[in-house]
């Protein structure tokens, strides 16, 4: 596979008798994946008394450094009760039950609500700020500057409110641009202070287990420290991840590279791990192939992640006979806020049907469309809703990234009709369809009645005046890609995060977190939730590698992953 962008996975290394195996480093724990859940184990491991060292294919950081730094937290933060809002484990809990559907037990998701508070702390302990701002006009897909608490779930929606009113538990990390940066930055920064080895510009290619075949650590490729492949690496490593938005198709030419140099001038380095290896490598979205097999709705999406979330550690678990799940769930991100006003809309499908509620978070859209409506749908707008949404995207203080697509696609991309009738023949949608849309929408509003799809009456507008305009919210869309990650992973104990076969039985040695585990946020994705189950389930990892397990021994699976 020498000059494929991903990361080449073998079959399990066997070491009969490893205490006389000649290796090149030994520690107690090995943390494979160096992102915000690789980050938390290793420190996590560390404090409670582990030798511990940390690999990572590139620099460290990976989706999570991308990320917006968002960490979903709730219960009663500190930074709640200063902006003026109540909440419990218990209001907490009953919300995530909406967006997580069973994905962990009740039990597992109880423990995440009641540790929520306790983890914030601990990741403000390491370094990363958090305050109580909110951004003016309530809902939006990511708080400019200056804001840095909101609601980044369904929260205000109407088929999603508890009895109490809704908590904000959107807790971005406080910093200029997005947030994942300073998010990470400290939680490097803390293994460092602790003297935590890392392994960086290295990629492990297979697990190596014992006779019992019992995980004892990883054959690791690694660049040599300062040689011209390795600053070569680091070049084209940080402009793939830069450019990976602006142009895709050149940053999976430099992946491509990437591994070439990798295969031409990496050396093996053993490494043995004498109490666990914990695998936190992120999810599979840049692995072309798997995204086919599992998810090939996905195909055409706008890709979430970094370079390597390319599946290594799903496919490392697997080669050692680990169970998978969930690998065809994967969370599409259709923000069409802000504008603002661009949710009092119609969101139609290709047949002119309304088909979901507008106000819903980005990725409950996108899951729509992509699993409902096949990847095609369109955002209806009138005369005065458009005019107010361009001045919004205007005037509003957004993100460059969230008004320059609004006022490209509302200025030059939308189609126009002068009534429905005719937006409909331009757009190839069923005119009495698109017409009786509009006429449902617009009754429900001048009746005082409920939305026909469940929208809160802050988030309706009639659309009577024409113009008509459809502005294309798909797949295809180039001006407003949607984007995807995969949420499905390892199957793990969910008290421990041990890697578990098709049986149901641990894996001795193995451990995962992080989107290379099925976790809290792998059913339906709302923004932090990934971030905050990284700190939770890297740190669940992270205490029980370090106290070692007690499994059985198990034979070796029949059939190796090498996909």
């Amino acid at each position: 596979m020498s000059g494929s962008a991903i990361t080449e996975i073998g079959p399990p290394l066997e070491i009969e008798n490893p205490d006389s195996q000649s290796w090149d480093r030994q520690c107690d724990v090995l943390v494979v994946g160096w992102g915000a859940a690789g980050a938390c184990a290793a420190i996590e491991a560390h404090d409670q008394g582990a030798e511990v060292i940390v690999v990572d294919r590139f620099q460290g950081g990976g989706a999570s450094a991308k990320s917006g730094g968002v960490v979903y937290a709730g219960g009663g933060t500190k930074h709640q009760q200063q902006a003026g809002f109540e909440d419990t484990p218990a209001a907490m809990y009953d919300y995530l039950k909406h967006e997580t559907q069973g994905v962990v037990s009740d039990a597992t998701l109880k423990r995440f609500c009641d540790d929520s508070v306790a983890n914030l702390k601990w990741l403000e302990a390491m370094g990363t700020p958090y305050t109580h701002t909110m951004p003016p006009g309530g809902k939006t897909s990511y708080p400019q500057d200056g804001y840095y608490l909101y609601y980044s779930g369904n929260e205000l929606v109407p088929a999603y409110r508890g009895e109490l009113p809704p908590p904000p538990r959107g807790h971005r990390t406080v910093g200029k641009g997005h947030g994942g940066v300073v998010l990470y930055s400290h939680l490097q920064a803390a293994c460092r202070q602790r003297g935590i080895a890392s392994l960086t510009q290295s990629a492990v290619r297979r697990l190596v287990v014992d006779a019992d075949n019992r995980v004892i650590g990883a054959e690791v490729w690694s660049l040599p420290v300062g040689s011209k492949a390795a600053r070569l690496h680091a070049k084209w490593g940080q402009r793939a991840e830069k450019l990976q938005n602006l142009a895709p198709g050149y940053c999976n030419r430099l992946r491509g590279k990437l591994a070439t140099l990798e295969h031409q001038h990496a050396r093996r380095v053993l490494v043995r791990a004498r109490k666990g290896v914990i695998l936190s490598t992120g999810g599979f979205i840049f692995n072309k192939e798997l995204v086919k097999h599992f998810a090939p709705k996905y195909r055409r999406n706008f890709k979430i992640g970094a370079t390597g979330c390319d599946g290594s550690g799903l496919r490392l678990g697997m080669s050692v006979g680990a169970e998978a799940d969930r690998l065809d769930t994967v969370s599409a991100w259709r923000f069409i806020n802000p504008p603002q006003k661009w949710p009092k809309g119609i969101a139609v499908n290709t047949r002119g049907e309304r088909f979901c509620n507008e106000e819903v978070y980005g990725a409950t859209l996108g899951h729509a469309i992509c699993e409902k409506q096949n990847g095609n749908a369109w955002l209806i707008l009138d005369k005065p809703l458009r005019r107010q949404s361009i001045r919004q995207a205007l005037f509003g203080g957004y993100w460059w990234f969230q008004s320059v697509p609004a006022l490209v696609m509302m200025l030059l991309g939308a189609k126009k009709g002068k009534t429905p009738a005719e937006l409909a023949r331009k757009t190839g949608m069923d005119s009495a369809l698109l017409e009786a849309s509009l006429r449902d929408y617009n009754q429900a509003i001048s009746s005082g009645q409920h939305d026909p799809m469940g929208k809160s009456a802050d988030s309706c507008q009639p659309l009577r005046q024409g113009p008509f305009y459809a502005l294309d919210i798909s797949v295809s869309s180039t001006v407003l890609p949607l984007g995807a990650l995969t949420l499905g992973g390892l199957k793990v104990d969910e008290q421990s995060g041990q890697v578990l076969d098709a049986d149901a039985r641990p894996l001795a040695g193995l451990y995962a977190a992080g989107r290379t585990a099925v976790g809290i946020p792998s059913n339906l994705y709302i923004s932090g939730l990934s971030l905050a189950d990284c700190v939770f389930s890297g740190r669940r990892a992270g205490a029980a590698a370090a106290a070692g397990d007690t499994s059985a021994t198990r034979e070796a699976p029949e059939a190796l992953a090498t996909v």
